[in-house]
């Protein structure tokens, strides 16, 4: 077999910078961030070995006569400057800090990523700093530092703030820090007058040869489209699928602890509270508060805030009661058998269980577990206390913003005698009305509270639609169901396609009729994501993709959305559809369970994060559809050798989608490099995140060059190559988060 050395270079080139890339991201764990940026990331040959990727890549589009592709030859002319573009970067580019003081001192000298000094050709000095706010919070929205640079004659003012730079002479100021007292900023300092350019033009050639691609009629993309296996319509029949009786799985039973009615306990939940760094319903913490011990949001028919207020006016009752879910180690060091431990297995004649091993404990999984544990019985007493409960806001004199008191916290030595006496007795004459069954008398004393903090907090409580709007959403998210719902359908609908495939028997009415239930039943699905993402979103004031719970809620929607865009083509789609959707729903449950809604980092506060992560996510909705394709095709393969048609229809499938997922997650990348350049000011600080995104995108490149690389015009080979080569995607989302770290660990 024939193998020119054009073809060779680019690829194999490639292939052995894909090695380095995934070596560095191991060695960067145990060496750290320094040693595998100097001894690989900007090593001479790694920079060459990129540099002769780029310039055999151009030969070989040459030998391969692309310029009667068009738009195929800007697709990797974009690349190759991209490519020139960072190069540039690296040669001409400076990075550094740049240290102001509000002293009025004017500063011309920054330090640069290597410790030396280096002059700036002007004088900046910080004329104030101060952080901004979110409303009647101590959350910070911003950091803003006002600066004026002299150059000369000229004098001009400027503002440095998260994801506002500040540029003069081709020098960026971006805001990276601050000193404790406020009254100093610590800038990133970049300067990069020519790669920037170049590497945004690429950026600009490449997203617009990707929609192009798809627009003109003769490139792969449209001829796999119009291919006459995949006109003919998937032989796929769908689940026979009977009625699922789902039962949660069961807790701890028994007697219903003593609590308070549920009247009184909703009216409770209605109140404001200062919690997460933000005014929400109480509600919003009880719910939190349950889940966090327990595991769910209700506990024995009780409500969340029957739960949590159980604890603050029924402690005795509460402390004996099994319902602190304990995991690993801890479960043997308080001495329980079960899952479930009450307040009481803490404690023993000689004080706290968990502190001497939480002292002397050293293995990290062990210790993890005894820190959870230690943790929820520190809410429990925070709870029983009253001092979680943050609900009597006060304004004082020269604070804009009103601070959230507890019963327990110290109050201002210059407050009110009738603001004192309402904070420190209210909580405790409710107390004493519910110790006496007086509800009607607790609910009119929790509604004055409320009238209270209407009162004292006015102008910076959250809106009655959006207080209700967090309610209803509190009320509405059972992610669990819907998770367990989807999976279960998923994976009987897969096992039974493949055996009906099996038997060419896919065409029944029956099957039909099925085919449109899951089909409803997968609109109703779409519906109730649209309206718990979209709740979310305008509960938190951003739109919900800042951390993992919210990607792979987005991830589950997109899935849903793509199966309904092609199952009327490809119906294989639906049970695939369903099992994507039910996984990642399952996989936002034990990432986060219930968590919390909270306002955003200032440095995620850009609309470009929202537009990345979202690109992102489909694309790997779209691998996860090939993944699963791939998984149907070597089970036939073995189960009916010789329907070779069905496999390579499954093929043809999978050929099909992976065009839209890589140019997904090609502009998903670069999108996110725009947003780090506006927020950090470099496009690429070969985070571990970022570099096995990228490891991602090569490695599905690859099946995208079937007429350079022969193998992947084999159906079996492409459906295995597509099962391994998601093991990518998995380390990317799963692998780096929890094992790797780095800046994109909060995603």
């Amino acid at each position: 077999m024939k193998f020119p050395l054009p073809k060779l270079l680019p690829f194999g080139i490639t292939g052995i910078i894909l090695v380095l890339m995934i070596t560095a991201t191991i060695l960067e764990k145990i060496y750290g961030t320094e040693f595998v940026t100097r001894h690989i990331y900007h090593s001479p040959i790694f920079i060459m070995l990129w540099g002769a990727t780029g310039i055999s890549g151009i030969f070989y589009i040459l030998f391969r006569k692309m310029q009667h592709h068009p738009v195929t030859l800007s697709i990797h002319l974009a690349l190759a400057l991209i490519l020139i573009g960072a190069l540039t970067s690296f040669l001409t580019g400076k990075q550094g800090n740049i240290h102001l003081r509000t002293d009025g001192k004017a500063m011309q000298e920054f330090i640069s990523e290597e410790g030396t000094a280096e002059t700036l050709p002007f004088h900046i000095t910080l004329d104030d700093f101060h952080i901004g706010y979110y409303p009647g919070t101590t959350a910070p929205m911003d950091y803003i530092s006002d600066v004026t640079v002299t150059d000369g004659n000229i004098r001009q003012k400027g503002t440095v703030s998260m994801n506002h730079v500040y540029k003069y002479r081709h020098y960026r100021f971006y805001q990276s820090a601050y000193d404790p007292d406020s009254k100093g900023s610590i800038l990133s300092v970049s300067y990069d007058p020519y790669g920037i350019g170049i590497t945004y033009a690429g950026y600009a050639l490449l997203g617009w040869s990707l929609i192009l691609y798809f627009l003109v009629p003769h490139s792969r993309f449209r001829s796999l489209l119009h291919h006459p296996l995949l006109q003919k319509g998937s032989l796929t029949c769908l689940l026979a699928l009977g009625s699922l009786n789902l039962q949660a799985v069961s807790g701890p039973t028994g007697v219903t602890p003593q609590t308070i009615p549920l009247e009184v306990a909703e009216t409770f939940g209605d109140l404001y509270v200062y919690y997460n760094d933000r005014i929400c319903p109480l509600q919003t913490l009880a719910r939190d508060f349950t889940t966090k011990l327990y595991g769910k949001p209700g506990y024995k028919g009780l409500t969340a805030e029957q739960v949590l207020l159980g604890w603050l006016f029924n402690y005795d009752r509460w402390k004996t009661e099994p319902l602190i879910r304990i995991k690993g180690e801890a479960a043997n060091v308080l001495g329980i058998k079960g899952k479930y431990a009450s307040l009481t297995d803490f404690v023993d004649g000689r004080g706290l269980k968990l502190e001497q091993p939480l002292q002397q404990e050293q293995r990290l999984n062990t210790r993890r577990s005894l820190e959870e544990a230690n943790e929820k019985f520190n809410l429990i007493s925070m709870a029983a206390t009253g001092s979680l409960f943050r609900i009597y806001p006060s304004r004082e004199k020269g604070n804009r913003q009103p601070v959230w008191y507890s019963i327990n916290d110290k109050l201002p030595t210059d407050i009110s005698s009738g603001k004192w006496l309402f904070i420190r007795r209210s909580m405790d004459l409710t107390a004493e009305e519910i110790a006496h069954g007086r509800y009607g008398k607790a609910v009119e004393i929790i509604r004055k509270i409320k009238e209270y903090q209407q009162n004292e907090a006015v102008g910076i409580l959250p809106s009655d639609t959006r207080f209700k709007a967090e309610k209803f959403y509190n009320r509405l998210n059972h992610t669990d169901v819907a998770a367990i719902i989807c999976t279960i359908i998923g994976i009987l609908s897969f096992i039974w396609t493949g055996r009906r495939m099996s038997r060419h028997s896919c065409t029944s009415a029956s099957d039909r009729t099925l085919r449109n239930i899951l089909l409803t039943l997968l609109a109703a699905i779409c519906l109730y994501l649209c309206l718990t993402i979209g709740l979310r979103g305008y509960v938190s004031g951003h739109i919900p993709l800042s951390n993992g719970y919210e990607t792979m809620q987005v991830m589950a929607l997109f899935s849903v959305i793509i199966t309904f865009i092609f199952q009327h083509k490809f119906r294989l789609l639906l049970s695939f559809g369903y099992l994507i959707c039910g996984l990642s729903l399952l996989v936002s449950m034990f990432g986060e369970s219930n968590p919390p809604v909270t306002h955003l980092m200032p440095v995620l506060q850009s609309p470009l994060l929202s537009i990345h992560v979202m690109f992102i996510m489909i694309s790997y909705s779209l691998l996860a559809f090939m993944m699963m394709n791939g998984v149907m095709a070597e089970i036939l393969h073995h189960a009916r050798p010789s329907d070779y048609i069905t496999v390579e229809r499954l093929c043809l499938v999978s050929r099909l989608l992976v065009y839209p997922a890589v140019a997904c997650l090609t502009a998903g990348i670069f999108i996110g490099a725009v947003w780090a350049n506006v927020s950090w000011g470099r496009y690429w600080g070969w985070d571990p995140k970022e570099v096995w995104a990228l490891i991602t995108l090569l490695v599905y490149a690859a099946a995208l060059h079937t007429d350079s690389l022969s193998a992947f015009r084999q159906p079996m080979f492409f459906h295995r190559f597509t099962i391994l080569a998601f093991l990518c995607v998995l380390i990317t989302y799963f692998g780096v988060n929890f094992f790797m770290g780095g800046m994109h660990s909060y995603a």
